[in-house]
């Protein structure tokens, strides 16, 4: 297949555009959870997981209280699995591919935390009562095994004034939640009343 123009092919083209690494963004990958970095992972109320499959690629948004990723050792996360909408895409890649990507972040930190490795999942009633909220176990813990651990510097951040409300776009215009729904049914629904019962449909359903 002819490649198309302007693209990039080789590692060599790529590294040729941007290159050589800082020693700064070299020394502070790790391949375990430096004590900073343990800091870091438990003041995060939010993080990204990334996985990979033979059906393809998945990255969902995780999150509860500051520390829900627990910090077991120092090459050892486990993050709990709480109710959501049981597509469970990224547990379906986890049972093939047990790589994973963390990114978390911490409000009004311009810098946010990286985390590669490897995830299996946990069944073990002990484990799962350990991060019960409310007396409300998950129904599984993921075990990350850590390969490599650093800090990614906030340049994204400030470029996109993430947490300046001042410089947020008006959401004015934006479909609904409902209409987004209704636009995939076969069927008429009520928009109205969706969008008027849906953040407190989330928050009763949170556990």
């Amino acid at each position: 297949m002819t490649n198309a123009p302007h693209t990039i092919t080789t590692i060599e083209q790529l590294e040729a555009l941007y290159g050589d690494v800082s020693l700064g963004a070299r020394t502070k990958e790790q391949t375990y959870l430096a004590p900073v970095y343990q800091q870091m992972i438990a003041a995060s109320p939010f993080c990204a997981l990334a996985t990979v499959g033979p059906s393809g690629t998945d990255c969902t948004p995780r999150g509860d209280g500051p520390g829900f990723v627990r910090v077991v050792d120092e090459h050892t996360l486990e993050l709990p699995d709480r109710k959501g909408n049981n597509r469970i895409d990224s547990l379906r890649n986890i049972v093939e591919d047990g790589r994973v990507s963390l990114l978390f972040l911490i409000p009004h930190r311009i810098d946010s935390m990286r985390v590669n490795g490897r995830a299996v999942i946990i069944t073990d009633p002990d484990v799962l009562e350990s991060h019960a909220i409310d007396d409300k176990a998950p129904a599984i813990v993921l075990r990350i095994t850590v390969d490599q651990a650093y800090s990614q510097c906030g340049k994204a951040m400030i470029r996109s004034q993430l947490w300046e409300p001042d410089t947020w776009p008006s959401v004015d215009g934006l479909p609904t939640p409902g209409q987004i729904s209704n636009s995939f049914k076969d069927f008429e629904m009520d928009i109205e009343a969706y969008d008027a019962n849906y953040e407190q449909g989330l928050r009763d359903e949170l556990l």
